[in-house]
This record gives C-alpha cells, sequence and structure tokens, in this order.
C-alpha cells in the first residue's frame, strides 16, 4: 500500500479512496498509481454527486479513454458506489457515522463487501485503512485469510 492514511475531509475523499480499492482489484497497484492522477480529473475529483450523476453517454467516454483504466463494469460500479455512498451519508447524517456505526473490523469489512461493488475482503480492508479507520495487523490479518 503505497500511500499513506488519510481521513478525508469530504465524501469525494471517501469516493476517491474506495474507487481505488474497486480500480486496484485484479490490476497491479502501480499502474493504478501511475493513472490516478488522470482518472481522478476524469471523474471530476470524485465528487459523489457528479459521478452518481453519470449517464451511460458519459460512462462510454470514460471506458475509451486511454487516460483511464478502461473497464467499463468498475467505471459503472464507481457510479453505482457514488450513489451508494450518497445514500449512507443521508441515512446515518455522515459517511463516517455509517463506519462509525460497526462494532468492531469484520462486520464493516462484511457490510462494504455487501454494499460495494467491487469491494472484497483486501479492498475493504485498503479502504479502511486509507481512510484511516481501525484495522487490524495487516499480517495478522493476512495470516487468518
Amino acid at each position: 500500500m503505497p500511500q499513506e492514511p488519510t481521513r478525508p475531509r469530504s465524501l469525494a475523499g471517501y469516493l476517491d479512496a474506495l474507487s481505488r480499492a474497486v480500480f486496484e482489484g485484479g490490476i497491479s497497484w502501480k499502474v493504478v498509481e501511475a493513472k490516478w492522477g488522470d482518472i481522478r480529473e476524469a471523474f471530476h475529483g470524485f465528487d459523489p454527486h457528479w459521478v452518481a450523476a453519470l449517464t451511460p453517454k458519459q460512462i462510454d467516454r470514460l471506458a475509451h479513454d486511454p487516460k483511464v483504466i478502461r473497464n467499463r463494469p468498475k467505471i459503472e460500479g464507481t457510479a453505482e458506489n457514488a450513489r451508494t455512498l450518497l445514500d449512507l451519508d443521508g441515512v446515518h447524517h455522515g459517511f463516517r457515522r455509517y463506519l462509525r456505526s460497526f462494532a468492531d473490523f469484520d462486520s464493516i469489512a462484511t457490510d462494504l463487501r455487501k454494499r460495494f461493488r467491487f469491494i472484497g475482503p483486501s479492498g475493504a480492508y485498503h479502504f479502511l485503512w486509507q481512510v484511516g479507520e481501525p484495522v487490524p495487523d495487516y499480517q495478522d490479518w493476512r495470516a487468518a485469510r
């Protein structure tokens, strides 16, 4: 995990970290890291309202843009994840409150995997670590799987 954990200051920061975990699934983090600036720009800084409102035509454009990772299902999943993030933010009066509503790492990781597309066990761990939420020691977590 190359970047340092950072507590997001906005929903865009959470969507950025979540989307990075999505795009890193099945691909080298180095490839994602090299393109992340362009991906962030293409997704308008991961403004969740903008991403949630992506039209099929806009998704087509992103899926053909050589500056981004052109995986249409992951682009569609990012738009769906933005809608889920906005819903959870509204229901819990803050996305961080949603994250803090769980008793432990395993229960929040399970819920993240259920609610968000393309988030598996490693993606949930990486996302929570990246946004500064408590996670178990990586070596211990990895050994238990």
